[in-house]
């Protein structure tokens, strides 16, 4: 029964999008929608142009081999479905969006003024789980380690970039590393060696946000865990990521073949346990909800340093989250059917939005 009537719930699954990492959220999509346990759910795929608009398309359109492909023919192939009626077409959403105005709170919003459950975190955790700089200042205030960083406007920048500059020399030093604050897939992530670097290094952040991140460079080994549950969260087995060179990319996260996991990671039980411990105080600390995979540093010292919580972690086939949950014996199928039992559980209970 689905909101008291015969059937499978039917659950929209979201992907596209308007962000720099859409081309991985198609991939997420179809993942989630040909995992789906078709016993329980009857996946509807749903396509987010560029322009924000909401679209079902059929499998032709789905197996194509970019966003671009996909909504070059969505208008003579997919069927427009104007938010106000989604709720007569699905009974719960789960997001296959990564990225600004589909991880950020965006769509967690709208999703809530329409009544419709979904995936994930509420406003409020996406939100802070989708800025870097301020989901450090909590984690810092919740006695975390955090790399350090310096936040550096556009209009800083462009009314004294002298100044700004004489700021990270003092604060952060060289080697450093220059991030947009609200991106990722490690977009446009620059590695700067000396102070004549950094202009083209933040203007390239610049382009997605006005807003860019200076941090410290740290060595050691990047490690990613992911967390399930609500209220009593538990940590899945962590992962070390490998990068190809020397800062990790968008290939290497996601491109089979690419990148290298290693899960478990290759680091002593105790400090494995630790990475767990650090991954579910982050995730309580930023509020979050159903599942979230945070990424971490261990540059030996005894610290595992938070470098961000992704609240919508890739779904693709190669993904590491799906790595750990099998260490854990969860299938692919099994996982995204914790994650809408999770998911629904969690807005049972609400009070207000999520």
């Amino acid at each position: 029964m689905v909101n008291g009537k015969p059937g499978k719930m039917r659950v929209g699954v979201i992907m596209g999008g308007m962000s720099s990492e859409r081309e991985v959220s198609l991939e997420s999509g179809r993942n989630i929608f040909s995992k789906m346990d078709r016993a329980k759910y009857d996946p509807i795929p749903l396509f987010m142009d560029s322009r924000g608009l909401l679209w079902e398309i059929p499998i032709k359109l789905l197996m194509r081999n970019s966003t671009g492909d996909v909504e070059a023919d969505l208008e003579t192939d997919g069927k427009r479905i104007f938010y106000e009626d989604l709720k007569a077409a699905v009974d719960f959403v789960y997001i296959g969006l990564h990225g600004k105005y589909g991880e950020d709170g965006c769509l967690q919003g709208v999703l809530e003024l329409l009544k419709i459950p979904y995936t994930g975190s509420g406003v409020l955790g996406s939100a802070l789980g989708a800025d870097k700089y301020a989901s450090r200042k909590m984690l810092a205030m919740g006695g975390l380690d955090v790399p350090r960083t310096q936040a550096v406007s556009l209009k800083e920048w462009e009314k004294n970039p002298g100044e700004a500059l004489a700021g990270i020399e003092e604060k952060i030093g060289f080697p450093c590393v220059v991030k947009p604050t609200r991106e990722g897939c490690s977009t446009t992530v620059k590695k700067v060696v000396s102070a004549e670097g950094i202009e083209s290094a933040l203007l390239a952040a610049f382009a997605w946000d006005t807003v860019a991140l200076v941090e410290e460079f740290l060595t050691g080994m990047e490690v990613t865990c992911g967390v399930l549950g609500n209220d009593s969260p538990a940590a899945l087995v962590p992962s070390e990521t490998i990068p190809t060179q020397g800062i990790l990319s968008l290939e290497d996260k996601f491109l089979y073949g690419q990148g290298e996991n290693k899960t478990p990671a290759r680091l002593p039980e105790d400090v494995l346990k630790k990475i767990q411990e650090v991954a579910v105080r982050t995730f309580l600390i930023l509020g979050l909800k159903v599942y979230a995979r945070i990424d971490m540093f261990v540059p030996g010292d005894g610290r595992i340093v938070v470098l961000e919580s992704n609240t919508l972690p890739g779904m693709t086939p190669s993904t590491v989250l799906f790595h750990q949950a099998a260490a854990a014996g969860i299938t692919q199928t099994g996982l995204i059917s914790r994650i809408i039992t999770l998911s629904l559980d969690a807005h049972a209970k609400k009070r207000g939005p999520l």
